[in-house]
């Protein structure tokens, strides 16, 4: 039997994603992958991975699934909960440390705490085979990942391997700062004109809370309206994660990783890429503040955000069985072979 993790329990919306589909937007093909790609990535790593193998992303609630592998090895990175081993009793492994678990052990994230989205990496990887040069799940154009689709009840998520070795486990050496409280920095435009300056004052002075209505495709913001100074539409033309369309309703529209390649709706602004992460973490009827900076500090944040996340991974904590009682992965094991009569 190849090994798997059968879902017992899907989850709100779970999907296989990787770094994303790089190079079709021009042919109408959105990127996808991760709406936090520093979760993702500190995840792999945690398991022993590359950065980039495709991994599930759970949004608002996570899975249950079933181990049907020999052994199998995970972590889960992007929110303050836990990892919760066995459906009696459960015993708790926190967000940011990796785990082994056996064949038959049932294990959950049933919800992510503050965090709108999180990663849950499994050594080896899902064994999804790719799409256009992605196993990244585009569910809307039934692409990549698990048969284009989030997952569902007893599905078998395949794995690349069958067993992982017993050996040291690995932690962050600090939990990760969701940062949900931060402003969400953007450089202004492309059509910056087509509003007016009462609106662009708005748009960074205002609170906006994100809307029930939101998916990874977009994230609506409910608030303050935008008034345009040229009209709504423009002649359609491209689209990048983080720009900021602004339709005839006058609220703002944050375009995700599954966004369309291309809109007709003016932009008032784009989200920095440093900080795509941090929204992608937020969550309905979480609040969000913008803030301007120009495209140099912009490029600056990507680059100690890039060393930052070098600096974690060197920094990555040894969780040493040596030392004592991997109470961890002694709940994941069979204890008790039979019944022995103490009486002979």
């Amino acid at each position: 039997m190849k090994p798997a993790l059968k879902v017992i329990n899907p989850g709100l919306h779970t999907t296989v994603q990787d770094l994303g589909r790089i190079g079709f937007q021009d042919v109408g093909v959105p990127v996808s992958g991760p709406l936090d790609r520093i979760s993702l990535r500190l995840a792999n790593v945690l398991v022993g991975n590359s950065a980039g193998t495709p991994a599930l992303e759970m949004i608002h609630q996570g899975p249950a699934l079933e181990v049907q592998a020999e052994s199998v090895r995970v972590a889960l990175v992007g929110c303050n909960a836990m990892i919760e081993i066995g459906t009696v009793g459960a015993r708790p492994i926190p967000a940011g440390r990796s785990v082994r678990l056996t064949r038959g052990v049932v294990f959950s994230v049933t919800k992510l705490g503050d965090s709108g989205c999180a990663y849950l990496a499994i050594e080896g990887g899902v064994d999804a085979a790719p799409s256009l040069g992605s196993a990244s799940t585009y569910v809307r154009g039934a692409l990549g990942g698990y048969s284009g689709h989030a997952l569902r009840q007893a599905d078998l998520i395949p794995l690349k391997q069958a067993a992982v070795d017993v050996r040291s486990e690995h932690a962050l050496a600090r939990p990760l700062d969701l940062a949900l409280d931060q402003p969400i920095r953007v450089v202004l435009g492309p059509q910056a004109d087509f509003f007016t300056d009462a609106a662009i004052e708005t748009f960074l002075s205002a609170e906006y809370t994100i809307s029930p209505q939101s998916d990874r495709m977009g994230f609506r913001l409910e608030g303050p309206r935008l008034d345009h100074a040229k009209g709504y539409n423009i002649v359609s033309d491209g689209i990048v994660t983080g720009s900021i369309q602004v339709p005839g309703s006058g609220l703002p529209i944050v375009l995700m990783a599954d966004a369309q390649t291309s809109g007709g709706y003016p932009k008032i602004a784009t989200v920095v890429s440093a900080d795509i992460p941090l929204l992608g973490r937020r969550k309905p009827g979480q609040k969000i503040r913008f803030t301007a900076i120009g495209v140099g500090e912009a490029e600056s944040l990507r680059r100690t955000q890039e060393a930052d996340f070098l600096q974690s991974v060197e920094a990555l904590r040894v969780l040493n069985a040596s030392a004592g009682i991997d109470l961890a992965a002694l709940y994941t094991e069979n204890l008790v072979s039979g019944v022995a009569n103490a009486l002979g």
